[in-house]
């Protein structure tokens, strides 16, 4: 049965001052978003049953688009219930992004400053006009990859895992998609899309969903054998993203000129056991322009992975480092925490791995957020504090006592789950949520 999907407690964050060295931090409004259903008008179910147009999973990514305007990112959608093993969960969800209006008001006298209504005005998929590659299902217990939405000029990009066709994968044909950040074009035409499963960084036509470019990422980002089960892929290959832990984060300069991707975790030949940088993980710049690329080293410092990043300035980026404790996971919330890091004058370590790659990462600062101690100080018990703080987002800016601040909008990925149990076994609920 499908529980009612909430977008809630959009907690609105103030941040005084962008630097270094402190940002002071206020609770500003929270805000709910109710619904089970999306605007992309899909009827039918999943191979698990769940409906093809169910609304969740907001928080994968999220991006100011202008005004009151954000969009919010899925990921390659609900298989966080068992079904079949063959294809890790994993169904025939068209990828998507959900345009939502926020609406931030005054309230004196209340409770918090503000009040925020959210509301969904678009569900937008994604497709390619030229033909992609699908899985047929053959021994894995499921049918044909292929939506039967798809026309002679629509080819819609899924989440199933089988969906991807001969060589490594980084082969651009492939239909599987797991979006995990989302940027809008400085011109506010397009949106850049980070993806685990290549890993890829995608273009799209903001307006339609079509595939606009893929730009090509490093060599050693990628896999070189594909399989619908990303444990296979780990034993299988020594080189490349390590599965499901791919291009998690993606930010977009102010100048609109250069994409900055984080990969989630260490990748393989990086990660060994008695490596000295199994702790360290690429970042990945791309001149938009050119394709031109580049990678520089990031330690991790209390998180098991970094989650996104987004842009300060041309050179300094927020980094969203967490582990995988929190609601959802039965226990209490440890690791989510910013850091700033600066680029300017970073090694290129394209080449590098080992000592040489750990001893090459950017500088950074300590936590310049510590998200669980700031929403503990707020009345939010660890225990309910989402597992998967996953997307950063500069918001509006407002006025707060008579002086304008800036909003950091940080939204979590719920998994498609409108309840989650508890360490005790009750259940409790798992709305997706935004922290600014």
């Amino acid at each position: 049965m499908i529980r009612s999907t909430t977008l809630k407690a959009a907690l609105l964050i103030s941040v005084a001052a962008v630097a270094p060295a402190r940002a002071d931090v206020s609770l500003l409004a929270i805000g709910t978003l109710p619904g089970t259903t999306d605007l992309s008008g899909l009827t039918g179910l999943l191979e698990n049953g769940v409906p093809g147009n169910i609304l969740g999973g907001l928080g994968s990514g999220i991006a100011y688009a202008g005004g009151d305007t954000f969009l919010a990112l899925p990921d390659r959608g609900p298989n966080a219930v068992p079904f079949d093993s063959a294809i890790d969960d994993t169904v025939s969800y068209i990828n998507r992004f959900q345009t939502i209006n926020m609406n931030l008001t005054p309230n004196p006298g209340g409770a918090l400053p503000f009040t925020l209504t959210p509301t969904l005005t678009k569900t937008t998929l994604l497709y390619s006009s030229t033909p992609l590659t699908y899985g047929t299902g053959a021994g894995l217990g499921v049918g044909p990859g292929a939506p039967a939405q798809n026309t002679s000029n629509k080819f819609y990009f899924t989440g199933r895992s089988d969906n991807f066709g001969p060589g490594g994968s980084s082969v651009t044909t492939n239909a599987r998609l797991d979006p995990e950040s989302i940027r809008v074009s400085n011109d506010g035409k397009d949106v850049f899309i980070s993806d685990e499963y290549g890993p890829y960084v995608r273009e799209f036509d903001r307006a339609t969903g079509q595939l606009i470019k893929t730009f090509t990422l490093p060599a050693n980002l990628s896999v070189a054998i594909q399989s619908p089960q990303g444990a296979v892929e780990k034993s299988a290959n020594t080189s490349g993203r390590t599965a499901n832990q791919g291009m998690e984060g993606l930010a977009l300069t102010p100048d609109g000129k250069t994409l900055v991707g984080t990969i989630q975790s260490a990748d393989l030949q990086d990660s060994g056991a008695s490596n000295p940088a199994n702790k360290t993980l690429r970042i990945v710049t791309i001149d938009i322009a050119s394709g031109a690329t580049h990678e520089y080293a990031y330690n991790l410092t209390t998180g098991t992975g970094v989650s996104d990043i987004v842009a300060l300035n041309d050179h300094q980026f927020l980094v969203d480092e967490r582990d995988g404790n929190g609601r959802a996971n039965g226990n209490d919330a440890v690791a989510k925490q910013l850091f700033i890091i600066d680029t300017d004058g970073a090694t290129d370590v394209t080449d590098l791995t080992g000592q040489a790659l750990k001893d090459a990462a950017i500088p950074k600062s300590g936590p310049f957020l510590d998200i669980v101690a700031a929403l503990e100080a707020a009345g939010i018990p660890a225990s309910q504090v989402p597992a998967k703080i996953e997307g950063l987002a500069f918001g509006p800016d407002v006025d707060v006592n008579g002086q304008e601040e800036h909003t950091l909008f940080v939204s979590n990925d719920n998994d498609f789950l409108s309840e989650v149990p508890l360490a005790d076994g009750s259940l409790t609920p798992n709305p997706n949520q935004f922290y600014v």
